[in-house]
């Protein structure tokens, strides 16, 4: 049971969100994206008194190849989104070092304008071991970002693996960023990702570049109507950009106001947002159900001697988790008797 002490620091927290201070709203991430048990159930009394005064803001998601120019394209539209009077956080998700886990490049050293600017909130983490390249608790700093009074939320990926489905899943608008090239590069962009795409970029339309870019966009747009789009509503744009020259970045803003507007007429955003809540419930199960398993005395005991039958090919994989399930489904329906 939490102490009143305990209890009494997402109240805290809470508070200083709510008004807008941006310590309280780092130190609130920092208490999400802890393991720990005592901080996971601070975290969700957290999520409860914020919840209400969440959900205001338009999300979209950013991925894109490497070397694509996601965090110099980000700075460059941060910086004019901010002219224009929006509060904008950027959850930004860097790769991980494999031994401490911590992150690698750290986006606010590759943000340095839009870092300085006190309008803006660039919070980087580590993707960890988290698949797809999304912070596990990168659902949950959206929430908190909201309920601070942000209204345009960023979420940059590493963009890799499945982070184009997993930032789609917590995501209003899931942006694709791409570097200019022939059209054979379309053979090295899977379906699925530009299916997802609800705005595809082809970025460092510059210099000795634009030829390459110009025809990048037109392959893209070509290939976009061999496929199924993703809303009836919306017909997905394809453009050239400069993020080092500010050119066309502009524009961008105004076509994702433009999709906001018409996919939230249509009640798309709505429908988004409720399959997206489903997922994460499913997903909150899963992490459950796994940390439950690994915590279980019997599976703890049993778990070494299964490995090692598994490791020397003594023991098929699929036996071996059935005995392992056996164990804590045993241990469930003992402690329900």
């Amino acid at each position: 049971m939490a102490t009143p002490a305990a209890r009494a620091v997402p109240e805290q927290l809470a508070e200083g969100i709510l008004a807008g201070q941006r310590r309280a709203l780092a130190r609130a991430i920092t208490l999400i994206e802890s393991s720990r048990a005592d901080h996971r159930e601070q975290a969700a009394q957290l999520l409860e008194l914020l919840g209400p005064h969440a959900g205001g803001a338009t999300r979209v998601g950013i991925s894109g190849v490497p070397g694509a120019g996601k965090s110099t394209f980000i700075e460059a539209f941060g910086l004019q989104v901010i002219e224009r009077g929006r509060k904008l956080a950027v959850l930004s998700v860097d790769p991980s070092s494999a031994l401490s886990g911590g992150s690698v490049l750290g986006d606010k050293t590759r943000m340095e304008l839009l870092s300085r600017d006190s309008r803006a909130f660039i919070r980087p983490s580590p993707a960890g071991r988290t698949l797809g390249g999304v912070a596990r608790r990168t659902r949950e700093s959206i929430l908190l970002c909201e309920a601070a009074g942000f209204d345009l939320l960023l979420v940059e990926t590493v963009g890799v693996g499945q982070s184009e489905i997993a930032v789609a899943e917590m995501t209003d608008m899931f942006l694709l960023l791409l570097l200019p090239g022939g059209g054979d590069d379309l053979q090295g962009i899977k379906r699925g990702i530009m299916e997802m795409a609800d705005l595809i970029l082809v970025n460092k339309a510059d210099g000795d570049l634009l030829p390459a870019a110009n025809r990048t966009v037109s392959d893209y747009r070509n290939a976009l109507r061999l496929l199924h789009p993703r809303s009836k509503h919306w017909q997905v744009p394809v453009r050239g950009i400069s993020s080092l020259e500010r050119r066309g970045v502009d524009q961008t803003w105004q076509t994702i106001d433009e999709f906001w507007q018409t996919m939230q007429a249509h009640g798309e955003i709505e429908r988004r947002r409720a399959e997206q809540a489903r997922a994460w419930l499913w997903n909150e199960i899963q992490d459950g159900l796994m940390t439950a398993f690994r915590a279980a005395p019997a599976v703890q005991q049993a778990l070494p001697t299964v490995e090692d039958e598994v490791a020397g090919q003594r023991l098929p994989p699929t036996t071996a988790a059935r005995r392992l399930l056996d164990l804590l489904i045993d241990k469930s329906s003992n402690q329900g008797t």
